[in-house]
């Protein structure tokens, strides 16, 4: 299981004191890592520190998409180095993300276990509609404007296309094509050839066909480049004179003839090339060419904006709703709202579960961290989302959606984690039984399943009659005699779910009257 563990999840707002430090993000691209530790006050934005380091991940995963032990240990040995420069720096003020080859890895949990014990942070996998939501809200946060605009950012791997007015995406997609999946499959050789570029040029139209119409041009004013291979080619541009590092169509065609004369990537010799892009530049040209003749634009300017400023303005969000700061505001509540207006959530019934679960947690776990806390809110909010398609097995239906649905804020790993808890919520154990081996997971699960079986009328309920207590791995539920006299169904649920977890269960319930 990829989650995060109870030990790792350190946004706590204990550890968040008023006037809190630097901001630091972590970007697990395809083809480089990228750490950058940011001030911001009064919206301003300063960067304090950024390093960057050539990983090539995303060359080191194969045809049948298991990362190779080479790229694995390269992307640890970065990540102690970001670790070293870290020391000292409070956890919940760093949030690590990883995007398209993680995304692709079959073998990512073997290297995420190894990755966050040497970082000693959680690493949240994103999707790629949330990696495209992130790099918009760096870009504009950075560069703001009311115009409505256009944001590429060509990765390692994919390629992320949103379009937004002000700080609002309005649509946003991921295509899984960047410049180091081209350079592999169609300059591998290191040879630069017209067939390879035009090859190239069709592999990457193929996958972007599908946004023509999405992306036209009548829904922009401007368009606008962030990130590594924007970034490599715009400064290319510059050194040669040949812009002043706005992209064009003549520009690019400009820097592939210049391939072609040189007729291979050693013999590559142009002023601004840097070592670290010169492998995987013909495959970013092919692709940049591609989106400039399909999408009409004219030109393409640079911006300083990219995930990782993304990250950071979404973690100070984050910590401002956290704490309750005016302007404060969790995308992931939002998101939750938004899943269950979709899914035509019984609203009365899930704020019954989720303040039941709520409270049972808090007697229960009175320490946990507060994004534990969150997510059994969530999780409360969300458990009949499968409703919408079957009554029967809702439990398998609502883990289902919330594991693949879009939902903006939340990581793959998070979406993960609350779709195993609401698969947990009725009948048996087993079928989480690796997630129940985390004890925090654990007190999740068993107060979310107490308060579903306390609401099972759909009645109002009184959160404070029952209290749940915690000694060790032992759970003992305190049920008042008046209450279990007036309720005997429900207590024969009760005793039934303290059966269950005897027999199943890393904890031990028992009913005290």
């Amino acid at each position: 299981m990829t989650s995060d563990t109870s030990a790792a999840r350190a946004l706590d707002e204990r550890a968040l004191p008023q006037g809190r430090g630097p901001l630091a993000a972590i970007d697990m691209g395809s083809n480089s890592f990228r750490l950058e530790i940011a001030q911001l006050q009064h919206g301003h934005y300063r960067r304090i520190a950024y390093l960057k380091e050539t990983v090539r991940l995303g060359a080191g995963l194969d045809e049948l998409g298991v990362l190779s032990e080479e790229a694995m240990q390269r992307g640890l040995d970065c990540l102690a180095r970001f670790a070293q420069r870290l020391r000292g720096h409070v956890p919940g003020l760093v949030r690590a993300v990883a995007t398209q080859t993680l995304r692709e890895a079959s073998n990512r949990d073997t290297f995420l276990a190894q990755a966050q014990s040497v970082l000693g942070l959680p690493i949240e996998v994103i999707s790629g509609r949330e990696e495209a939501r992130l790099i918009y809200a760096g870009v504009t946060r950075l560069q703001p404007s009311d115009a409505p605009r256009l944001v590429v950012d060509i990765g390692g791997r994919s390629t992320e296309m949103i379009l937004g007015r002000g700080r609002v995406p309005l649509r946003a997609e991921s295509f899984q094509v960047g410049s180091v999946s081209l350079s592999m499959k169609y300059f591998g050789d290191g040879r630069f050839t017209e067939a390879a570029f035009r090859a190239a040029q069709v592999a990457a139209g193929a996958e972007l066909e599908e946004a023509l119409e999405t992306f036209a041009p009548a829904y922009w004013t401007a368009a606008l480049g962030s990130s590594g291979t924007m970034s490599a080619v715009s400064q290319l541009l510059a050194a040669n004179g040949v812009t002043d590092g706005r992209v064009t169509p003549d520009a690019l065609r400009w820097l592939m003839e210049q391939c072609l004369q040189a007729g291979s990537v050693e013999r590559l010799a142009l002023p601004g090339l840097k070592e670290d892009r010169r492998a995987v530049i013909a495959g970013g040209l092919a692709l940049l060419y591609t989106l400039v003749a399909h999408f009409s634009i004219a030109e393409l300017m640079p911006v300083r904006g990219a995930l990782r400023q993304g990250v950071i303005f979404d973690l100070d969000e984050r910590l401002r709703a956290a704490a309750d700061e005016r302007g404060g505001h969790d995308m992931r509540d939002l998101s939750v709202q938004e899943l269950q207006r979709r899914f035509a959530v019984d609203l009365p019934q899930a704020r019954r579960v989720q303040a039941l679960a709520e409270a049972f947690h808090a007697t229960a776990q009175p320490h946990a961290p507060l994004e534990a806390r969150r997510e059994l809110a969530w999780a409360g909010a969300l458990h009949e989302v499968g409703m919408s398609i079957s009554h029967h097995d809702h439990h398998r239906h609502s883990a289902y959606l919330i594991e693949h649905a879009d939902a903006p804020g939340f990581s793959q790993s998070q979406q993960h984690r609350l779709a195993e808890l609401v698969l947990a919520q009725r009948g048996g154990l087993r079928k989480v039984q690796s997630s129940l081996a985390d004890l925090a997971f654990a007190w999740q699960a068993l107060c979310l399943r107490l308060a579903i079986i306390v609401c099972h009328a759909r009645d109002e309920v009184d959160t404070q009659a029952l209290s749940l207590r915690c000694s060790g791995a032992d759970a003992t539920l305190q049920v008042p005699p008046d209450w279990a006299r007036a309720h005997p169904r429900t207590l024969h649920l009760l005793g039934e779910e303290a059966a269950a977890w005897q027999r199943a269960g890393p904890l031990r319930l028992e009913l005290s009257r």
